[in-house]
């Protein structure tokens, strides 16, 4: 889906994990490498920092956070 979308149109991609640990869970460095040069490159990066808002919300009483 990616290749095939590559610099033909808008993606959106979400991930906890940090792009420094790719390499490590994708495990092989060559699809690492393609892969984060296809989704990094040309890309706007919004890295989100803060306390969880699901532990905002179990503090507050939110029954809602809570049932799920």
């Amino acid at each position: 889906i990616v290749e095939d979308r590559y610099e033909a149109g808008s993606t959106l991609i979400t991930s906890q994990l940090p792009i420094d640990a790719w390499h490590d869970v994708i495990g092989e460095p060559t699809f690492a490498d393609a892969i984060l040069d296809r989704l990094v490159h040309n890309a706007y990066r919004v890295e989100l920092d803060g306390q969880s808002m699901r532990k905002t919300k179990l503090k507050t009483g939110d029954e809602s956070a809570q049932n799920g």
